[in-house]
């Protein structure tokens, strides 16, 4: 389970959330939220793609030079955030998780799943 291909030049915006905190916003929907209301959840962690690509090579000691640039999708979105604070108004809702912290514990269950991993990548 890797890749280490980056589109473009890395330089598009993604707001990371870990999937805990997402499953708990959900979670908050269905216990406090209004029916046909619209709740966004964000990590509150913007960061370029390229600069994750980096920390991920760091976590798992790879160098750097391990990164392969691509050429860009046609339309290809610049950058993706989210303004949760509805979420954190109506639903006492915001992200726990650091990008940090989940990046690394999100690492650490592909290093224990590999079997999994390869499960996957053989279909």
């Amino acid at each position: 389970c890797s890749s280490d291909l980056v589109y473009g030049d890395g330089q598009n915006i993604r707001d990371w959330i870990y999937v805990d905190d997402h499953n708990n916003g959900i979670w908050a929907t269905y216990l406090k939220g209004n029916a046909g209301e619209v709740y966004n959840f964000g990590g509150d962690a913007e960061k370029r793609n390229l600069d994750v690509v980096k920390t991920l090579l760091s976590i798992v000691k790879k160098p750097e030079s391990l990164i392969t640039f691509v050429k860009d999708r046609k339309g290809h979105d610049w950058r993706y955030a989210m303004n949760f604070e509805k979420a954190t108004k109506e639903l006492n809702w915001k992200p726990e998780v650091t990008f940090e912290e989940g990046l690394q514990r999100t690492v650490n269950w592909y290093v224990e799943n590999q079997k999994w991993c390869q499960e996957v990548s053989s279909t």
